[in-house]
């Protein structure tokens, strides 16, 4: 990376510089003219005279000198063209006055959004270019520089450097050029009057420079008080967890607050000095006006200026002040561009910084590593320079499953590391084979080479798209787009292109098939289920499925599929065994486990129209109740409801079982409705306010006969929800077609999810184990139909969440151990992988693993030495370095380091 900001600007943007600078450079004489027709305007359009110079003669010498000469109109136009009268003259002159304006401002309006194009494609290649640097940060340097540190500078700190790229050369030729036309005609139009005017301005340039120094210095303190705010900040959200069970929020606040002082204090001493650059900037610029009406009205008053040159004058000091501002501002904008730019590079140029080449550079399909693994002389240090790995040497067959055995700190972990290239040895080699692993590019280890430590990291997308990440390494062709969508790709890539971005188009096909083994995306599928399947998160990913939405429009098979399933359910439920456990969905009936809200609308809601939360205050939900007489009685039905409630559970604790099971009143709205009793008796509900009126009517749509068994849902309050059922159906206004999806025995749901579709009912309430038994009967109608793998290639699509938030810690490591299996490496390397899984998770990967590799390829530091039992060869670790290898067999006896390994184990 460049060292200054500037060699960055000259050498990414040289060509939109100079075209810039040309522009400003367009703009000096189109200023100068504007100038000069001020006074024209002035002096022959409304004085009518023109001065024009003459030759005397005074004591014997010729002397030139200028005077006024009277205009005869009609008069010719800067002497060319037709003659005019005075008027017309004026406004002629008027108009090319006009003109010129709007010539200036053509150029600036041109030349700022040149300037703003070349600015943003710089910012744009700056952030690319430094989160670029991070991906070839070595991984001992994450550990002194925090998240928060290099966030803040790639997004915030960056920020500024961007406008200053556009106006980095063409700011000060174009404001230094203004400049220089108002003083060049000040001095044309009188010497006198313009030196008096700039008199001061050496003192700015003396005085301001030692000024802004003390700003710089203090804006370095500033960003590096920021970038640790933004580090605690950071820590802070990683480590949440710990506060809240340490009760350490007060120290927390209290060392944020501290933080947020010294970076207050810093920030308020450069605002005082940078008013002071101001104040000394506006009280020598309003001199200027002094010196002209006192110098320049004298001179107007003995004859040495004509009043027209004095406007003019006047108009060009004016026009001094803006562009010295500007100036000045440049100087600090400048400064602090330099400063930013140099603080950026220095963090982002650490030691041992991955070559370009080594992510950059494609692969050779052809390398494979296979062969002898062979460490030769291999150390590793630490940031202490001691020891991790001290002159490690040894070798063993690829075509074996090798354990790496060693209690903490031996170093077997270390190894791991630097088998995978995840770390460099600081000495010796790693040879795969006949390769050297240091000379390869990660575009060979990156895809022979799989890797899963004991904590892995799932990226905020979708499940399937984390099991495949590691088959994405560059885009296979292009997308077939057209017209729209055609045009936004060729800008996109033509953009990247002028930014120094990479121009592949991230919404291709990126899937390496061919690696997996497959050749389209069915059998992709396929395989991931299978790599699912092998470290035990099938039956996950299928729950997920379940509970997961497909649009059947999209996916018909899918869709036909579930439609299939729900009729097989169907028939199961004819068994007098099963009957019990689910009560149907039927257009002439009312389920009695479904809540009122779902038998009235009979359908699934889209969007937030028929929230079932807020259904009474709905006016088309009150039209329909009003409609079949139902107003009072749902008043009515709540009244009693509320009642019952705070006679049943007001005594209770909120996390009483009861309350929990049975309430539908939460326990912070228990005190409202009792309030409510206590105001009003079933004989004043006409009474009630409109607000309590319709909080008391939302209490019947949470009410579920089978469950809330308190004699309120009679049988003809059900009849009545049956007609009121069909007169929301038939009357749904056009404006709220497709809020609902009704419930069609013979249709999808697509606003449901598979399983509500599979189901087409509740399942009943007071069945012994109904979920149980539900789910088990559901499982074995799919299993006959052959699509369980169906609905979990549904789930591959549920969203996993920022760092996989939403999957516990163990779904977090299997989806790791997938994605790695997913790959078809040559070499998987698992160091500690399943030490965070229960022990039956643990023994079943174990057992998969070692078939799935069973012809070698497998690496595996395990967390218990008496893992390595099943395994061909056995490396040994202790203090860094190997200790004995060999057979379990060989090495299982007595005074050996594995046999005291796994003697201290079962202790």
């Amino acid at each position: 990376m460049e060292r200054n900001v500037f060699s960055f600007i000259v050498k990414h943007s040289y060509r939109q510089q100079i075209v810039l600078v040309a522009l400003a450079v367009i703009n000096m004489p189109i200023t100068f003219f504007g100038y000069t027709l001020v006074e024209t305007i002035v002096n022959e359009g409304l004085q009518g005279f023109r001065k024009v110079a003459v030759e005397e003669v005074v004591d014997g010498e010729t002397v030139s000198k200028t005077v006024k000469q009277s205009i005869e109109f009609p008069e010719l136009v800067f002497g060319i063209g037709p003659e005019f009268d005075q008027i017309t003259f004026l406004f002629i002159l008027v108009g090319v006055f006009l003109i010129n304006i709007l010539l200036l401002q053509g150029i600036k309006y041109i030349l700022n959004v040149y300037r703003g194009q070349t600015a943003e494609r710089m910012l744009r290649r700056l952030r690319y270019t430094l989160f670029e640097r991070i991906l070839r940060f070595p991984r001992r340097t994450f550990k002194k520089v925090s998240q928060g540190e290099l966030i803040s500078m790639i997004t915030a700190e960056v920020e500024p450097l961007g406008g200053f790229v556009g106006e980095c050369f063409s700011l000060p030729v174009m404001q230094g050029g203004i400049m220089l036309m108002s003083l060049g005609y000040m001095l044309y139009a009188n010497w006198i009057l313009a030196l008096a005017a700039v008199s001061l301005y050496p003192l700015q340039f003396w005085i301001i420079p030692k000024l802004q120094k003390k700003v710089n210095m203090m804006g370095k303190e500033r960003v590096r008080r920021v970038r640790k705010l933004s580090e605690k900040i950071g820590e802070s959200v990683t480590g949440v967890n710990e506060i809240h069970s340490n009760d350490t929020t007060n120290l927390e606040l209290s060392n944020f607050a501290n933080q947020l002082h010294g970076i207050y204090s810093v920030r308020l001493e450069i605002y005082i000095w940078k008013f002071v650059i101001k104040f000394v900037n506006n009280f020598i610029q309003q001199l200027g006006p002094v010196m002209f009406y006192s110098i320049g009205g004298y001179l107007v008053l003995t004859g040495g200026l004509d009043l027209g040159t004095l406007f003019a004058a006047i108009s060009a000091h004016k026009e001094i002040g803006a562009p010295w501002k500007e100036l000045l501002g440049y100087y600090q904008r400048q400064a602090d561009a330099r400063i930013k730019y140099e603080q950026v590079v220095e963090q982002f140029a650490p030691a041992g910084l991955y070559t370009e080449d080594r992510i950059m550079h494609d692969a050779d399909p052809s390398i494979r590593l296979t062969g002898d693994l062979k460490l030769t002389g291999v150390t590793m240090l630490d940031e202490q320079n001691s020891s991790l790995v001290e002159n490690l040497s040894t070798s063993a067959s690829l075509g074996k499953r090798i354990a790496l055995v060693g209690a903490s700190g031996s170093g077997s972990s270390e190894v791991a590391d630097l088998l995978a290239r995840l770390e460099e040895p600081d000495r010796g080699s790693i040879q795969y084979g006949d390769h050297d692993l240091q000379t390869l590019s990660e575009a060979v280890t990156g895809r022979r080479i799989s890797y899963v430590g004991g904590s892995s990291f799932v990226f905020n997308m979708t499940l399937g798209d984390n099991l495949f990440y590691g088959l994405r390494h560059r885009p296979l062709g292009s997308r077939s787009v057209e017209g729209d969508d055609r045009s936004e790709l060729e800008k996109y890539i033509s953009e990247a292109r002028a930014s120094g971005n990479l121009e592949y188009d991230p919404r291709a096909d990126w899937i390496d098939y061919e690696a997996a083994g497959v050749t389209d995306l069915a059998g992709l599928r396929a395989v991931g289920i299978e790599a699912l399947r092998i470290v035990g998160l099938d039956e996950d990913v299928y729950q997920f499925g379940l509970r997961g939405q497909i649009d059947p429009g999209v996916q018909p098979e899918i869709a036909e599929g579930v439609l299939k399933a729900r009729e097989a359910l169907s028939a199961r439920l004819s068994d007098p065994s099963f009957a019990s456990l689910i009560e149907r969905y039927d257009p002439e009936s009312y389920n009695t486990n479904a809540s009122v809200a779902e038998n009235l609308l009979f359908g699934t809601p889209v969007g937030d129209a028929f929230d079932f939360d807020h259904l009474a205050e709905h006016p088309y939900i009150q039209e329909v109740l009003e409609k079949v007489g139902m107003t009072r009685m749902f008043l009515e039905m709540g009244y009693q409801a509320a009642a019952t409630m705070v006679e049943l559970f007001s005594d209770l604790p909120p996390d009483h079982e009861l309350f929990q099971q049975f309430s539908f009143i939460s326990a912070d709205d228990l005190p409202e409705f009792q309030a409510i009793l206590a105001q009003y008796d079933r004989e004043q509900l006409d009474n009630i306010d409109e607000s309590e009126k319709l909080r008391l009517m939302s209490l019947p749509f949470k009410l579920i006969p089978a469950r809330h068994r308190l004699g309120i849902i009679s049988e003809d309050v059900r009849a009545r929800l049956l007609e009121a059922r069909k007169a929301f159906a038939d009357n749904l206004p056009d404006d709220l077609q497709g809020a609902v999806d009704f419930f069609d025995p013979a249709e999808y749901n697509a606003a449901a999810n598979i399983l509500d579709n599979i189901l087409f009912g509740k399942i009943a309430y007071g069945q012994a184990q109904a979920q149980e038994r539900v789910s088990s009967l559901i499982r074995e109608v799919m299993a006959e139909l052959d699509i369980i793998d169906t609905v979990s290639e549904v789930g591959l699509a549920y969203e996993a969440g920022i760092g996989g938030a939403r999957l516990s810690a163990g779904q977090r490591q299997k989806l790791a151990l997938a994605r790695a299996v997913v790959k078809n490496p040559d070499v998987l390397i698992l160091s500690e992988a399943t030490a965070s899984l229960d022990s039956n998770s643990q023994a079943r990967i174990l057992e998969r693993l070692l078939e799935r590799f069973s012809g070698g390829g497998l690496i595996w530091g395990v967390h218990r030495p008496q893992m390595a039992e099943r395994f061909d060869h056995i490396i040994v670790m202790k203090g860094g370095t190997v200790v004995e290898s060999g057979t379990f067999e060989e090495l299982n006896k007595e005074g050996t380091a594995l046999s005291e390994l796994i003697a201290n184990e079962a202790a």
